[in-house]
């Protein structure tokens, strides 16, 4: 054995974590060590605000969103109303003619005109009424209210329709209700 050896005796035992009791190791009175724990803290510190501020961010991006999506199903059918609003017109000036008229024919005339212009309005918005009479029934598309007894040929068909359906822009939003032959 070497003279600089220590030999420590059999029942003491030795203290690992004591590296201040080492001679010649003075790495935890660094000053060093000080500034880098400082230039740690100080890093936390900032990733701290900055998550802080992204997360009120997001709040704020969330709550915005909410409210900007409540408006738009609120004005949703806005520009509808407005295009129907010169019908509703229309509907105003024909009962008045319809109180203050005795010309059957030109009674009609006006109201024919302002049903016409009515479907024209719903069609430029994308509304198609559905074709079901004469149609084969179809359980995607139709609503049997009854069923009656028809000729060979009409059996399985749409007889009559009760209630139109009605496609927006390709997508059914109305079923047809109607009358199937047996």
């Amino acid at each position: 054995m070497k003279e600089k050896d220590t030999i420590l005796p059999e029942n003491e035992d030795m203290n690992i974590n004591a590296d201040a009791d080492v001679p010649g190791n003075t790495h935890l009175s660094n000053p060093d060590c000080e500034d880098m724990t400082q230039k740690l803290q100080a890093e936390v510190e900032e990733q701290k605000d900055k998550y802080l501020r992204l997360f009120a961010e997001f709040d704020n991006f969330k709550r915005r969103n909410a409210k900007e999506k409540i408006e738009l199903i609120q004005m949703a059918g806005k520009d509808v109303i407005i295009s129907l609003l010169e019908v509703m017109d229309d509907c105003d000036r024909a009962e008045k003619q319809l109180n203050e008229s005795e010309d059957i024919v030109a009674q009609k005339e006006g109201v024919q005109l302002v049903f016409n212009k009515l479907r024209n309005t719903l069609q430029a918005r994308g509304l198609k009424a559905m074709e079901s009479v004469n149609t084969a029934f179809d359980v995607e598309k139709h609503e049997a209210i009854t069923e009656i007894e028809v000729p060979e040929n009409k059996k399985g068909k749409v007889v009559d329709e009760v209630e139109k359906g009605y496609y927006l822009n390709n997508k059914i939003i109305r079923f047809a209700k109607v009358v199937v032959g047996k």
